[in-house]
């Protein structure tokens, strides 16, 4: 069943010239060897009725000598007879029966070997014309065999010469036909290579046809190519002048990002200091309730500079993880301490639920991530509220922040996560949920620095769910907390700073008239200057080195905040190990925040809260101390 198609597949393989002499030899092979078959056959019955015709004639013979011994039943006589006649010619055998079937007389060849036989009766008549027995004359076929045998080989001679002959003459026509169709593949894989190809017209008409056909098609395949690589080069330069636009135009937003960040970052920092200065001691409810106003604008205005903040440390690349296992309960208290108060004013519910697990990860990093999270969903719901939760996922954690808020319709689901994108919304309750479309491209940023994934499901009008996979660790109750804690997070208790003598820095007149107001009010001595000048004329004429130095990154005249806490290191009278040293700055330059990083100061970002400030003044002091114990 399978040789048909075995056959067709062998076919397709086959060369051209192959298929057209295999094409030209198979009707000539069927052909030869029918004709000579038919042949042949009349040739071997022609030997075989000769042969039959010998042996009657022999037994004819036989038969009329034996007529009279037959009559007198002369045994003998009869022997002799058929011995005679055995003596003919291919006779092997020569019998003489009675009427009744008994052989009165048999004579066989015993000078040659007896084959394959060819036996003949003949009846012996009396003379009254009744049979008076038989003669049986068997003749050998050997003849036959041997004109057979001789037949055969002629047969195969005739055969391959004419094979010989079919093939070499279907090879010649193959080789004609196939030799131009060959060129014109060769021309083909050239013309596929890129080359330009043309081919010779020669040969038959048709073939002649295809090969000018060729040259037509080819020489059009060139011109449309040189057309499409002129096009692809015009295209590429294009691209090329329009991602030089866009870098330039990159380095410019973020250039104009950095400086409106750092501008206004200086003013609202000293609105905040002035604002807690005006609640000092005021008791008046009018007066409380304004500063409180204002309080809000200068929080509201804070998260929007935060995200550009978070966003210029992550392109400075100044972040790195700093992996330590802590219990993720601690980081739900925290988030719940900080986000509660805001979501009864809203009059939504908050609902962080308790854990037992533990995660390996970078305390800050995550915490980011999940404040961020929480405060968007607080954002964009106006009823029912917000949870999270963590469970368990083989050997990761998955935190999962639900809300019940307006939800994301599915087209914007997939850009959400790109910077100052924003989905069109309504104000809720007369809330302004309006910000810059930073909080969730942070997250993934945030999340991608820390080797996992951030997923988002949602739908309109029934609220969002936002999933974190995390690292889980084995627990150790008995560690103290994670150190990798953010300066000012995750206690409520304010430092005493009755005393301590700080030496503040800062261009803007206004922010050190808001920092002395607060560092005073605090309890604590304060020194001002302006300039790299004016700090070390302070240090002439101070008796002690101050507790704790406090100085803005930039200064006027280019002059540098890191340059000028060298400089009072290297004065005679200056300030040393037992001195705590913070910067606070409004700078977002990538090449700024690196450079913070890598000095190993503790820094804060302006617009600072005075209760986030007392508490990283208190921290610094207090580490100072501790370096100063175990020295």
């Amino acid at each position: 069943m399978n040789w048909p198609f075995r056959a067709l597949r062998l076919l397709v393989h086959l060369t051209l010239a192959q298929q057209l002499v295999l094409l030209a030899l198979l009707p000539a092979t069927v052909a030869t060897l029918g004709a000579i078959a038919v042949l042949t056959r009349q040739h071997l019955a022609s030997v075989t009725d000769l042969m039959r015709a010998n042996a009657q004639t022999v037994a004819l013979q036989v038969a009329t000598v034996a007529q009279s011994q037959m009559q007198r039943m002369d045994r003998r006589a009869l022997q002799r007879t058929a011995l005679s006649g055995s003596y003919q010619p291919h006779v092997q055998q020569v019998q003489i029966w009675s009427e009744d079937g008994e052989i009165l007389a048999n004579s066989e060849t015993v000078d040659r070997q007896r084959g394959e036989g060819l036996q003949v009766v003949a009846p012996i008549v009396a003379d009254d014309g009744k049979h008076a027995g038989k003669v049986m004359v068997e003749i050998s076929l050997d003849a036959v065999e041997r004109a057979k045998r001789t037949v055969w080989f002629n047969v195969m001679l005739v055969l391959a010469a004419a094979l010989v002959g079919v093939g070499l003459a279907g090879w010649w026509a193959a080789r004609r036909i196939s030799a131009p169709i060959r060129a014109l593949g060769e021309a083909v894989d050239r013309l596929g290579a890129g080359e330009d190809v043309q081919v010779e017209v020669a040969g038959s008409a048709e073939v002649r046809r295809l090969q000018h056909g060729f040259n037509e098609a080819a020489r059009a395949l060139s011109e449309s190519r040189g057309l499409l690589e002129s096009r692809i080069a015009n295209a590429i330069a294009e691209l090329a002048s329009k991602n030089q636009q866009l870098e330039v135009a990159s380095q410019a937003k973020t250039r104009l990002l950095a400086a409106a960040s750092h501008d206004l970052r200086q003013p609202l920092h000293a609105l905040t200091l002035f604002s807690d200065g005006l609640a000092n001691g005021e008791t008046d409810p009018v007066r409380l309730q304004r500063i409180g106003h204002i309080r809000e604008c200068v929080d509201s205005l804070d998260r929007l500079f935060s995200g550009l903040l978070n966003l210029s440390q992550l392109d400075a690349g100044v972040l790195q993880p700093q992996w330590v296992d802590f219990p993720l309960d601690q980081l739900f208290d925290e988030i719940s301490r900080n986000f509660r108060p805001v979501a009864e004013q809203q009059n939504l519910r908050l609902v962080v639920r308790k854990t037992e697990l533990w995660v390996r990860c970078d305390y800050l990093m995550l915490s980011r991530i999940l404040n961020n999270l929480v405060s968007n969903s607080l954002r964009h719901t106006t009823e029912g509220g917000v949870l999270m939760g963590a469970r368990r996922r083989g050997r990761g954690v998955r935190i999962d922040v639900v809300d019940t808020g307006v939800g994301i319709a599915e087209h914007h689901q997939t850009r959400v996560f790109e910077e100052f994108y924003q989905v069109e919304s309504q104000p809720h309750q007369g809330r302004d949920v309006r910000g810059m479309g930073l909080g969730l491209a942070t997250v993934q940023r945030l999340a991608a620095l820390l080797n996992t994934r951030v997923e988002l499901s949602s739908q309109p009008h029934r609220g969002t769910c936002v999933r974190v996979m995390v690292r889980s660790a084995e627990a150790a109750p008995a560690l103290a907390a994670p150190g990798a804690l953010p300066v000012g997070m995750g206690s409520d208790e304010e430092p005493n700073l009755q005393n301590v003598r700080a030496l503040v820095i800062d261009d803007e007149r206004t922010i050190l008239e808001g920092l002395q107001v607060v560092l005073t009010n605090w309890g604590a001595e304060v020194m001002t200057a302006q300039t790299r000048a004016e700090a070390l004329a302070c240090a002439d004429t101070w008796d002690r080195p101050p507790d704790v130095v406090v100085s803005d990154l930039l200064l006027r005249g280019g002059d540098n905040g890191l340059d000028v806490l060298a400089a009072l290191e290297r004065h005679p009278r200056g300030i040393g190990a037992a001195t705590a040293r913070l910067l606070v700055t409004g700078e977002t330059k990538p090449d700024r925040l690196r450079e913070v990083a890598s000095s190993g100061v503790a820094v804060l970002y302006k617009p600072v809260s005075p209760k986030l400030l007392r508490q990283a003044i208190g921290a610094q002091l207090a580490a100072v101390r501790e370096i100063g114990n175990k020295a």
